[in-house]
């Protein structure tokens, strides 16, 4: 599962597998891109770069943050160019693609809608117990987006209403 947090200027990318139940990081990571670089270069470098991780790897599935519509509809379109250099990427290799919003993402990892992105990073290292090793915070995205895009495909019932909830249901989870 490759999941993908885009933007022009970084990119992250996490890959996870499943064995039974059990989740485990593959790799992650983060594109990076000048902000003086040209818009066409950084875009290039985005989808020549996943189509490197895509053919190192093989994902069997591809998702992707959706737009997220601020008040600033330029950066909105530079986010647009990055999810579509994306998403051609991953077509190219004959994978699907689903689309979460960032409330959704946030939700299903860390349990509301409103996390921090720390917070989601902290549950990404809790979930895939992960020591304290360096992970950047759009690498911690990418990777929530695709543990995401694993509990929704299945099925997963279980719902934690807050962060008690979930360390009470997990305790084995929590690193201190």
């Amino acid at each position: 599962m490759l999941g993908l947090d885009p933007g022009t200027l970084a990119t992250g990318y996490g890959i996870v597998a499943r064995t039974g139940t059990r989740m485990t990081l593959v790799d992650c990571g983060s594109i990076r891109n000048d902000a003086a670089s040209p818009m066409a270069s950084r875009l290039r470098r985005i989808h020549g770069e996943l189509i490197a991780v895509i053919d190192r790897h093989h994902p069997d599935e591809f998702a992707i943050e959706s737009a997220f519509y601020g008040k600033n509809a330029q950066s909105a379109l530079k986010l647009g160019h990055a999810r579509g250099v994306a998403m051609l990427a991953a077509v190219e290799r004959g994978l699907g693609v689903t689309e979460y919003s960032p409330r959704e993402v946030k939700k299903a990892v860390a349990g509301r809608g409103t996390a921090s992105k720390e917070q989601v990073r902290f549950m990404v290292r809790s979930i895939l117990s992960l020591d304290d090793a360096p992970m950047s915070l759009d690498a911690s995205d990418a990777v929530a987006i695709a543990l995401c895009h694993m509990h929704r495909l299945a099925g997963s019932s279980v719902k934690h209403r807050d962060w008690s909830s979930f360390v009470a249901a997990h305790p084995e989870r929590v690193v201190r």
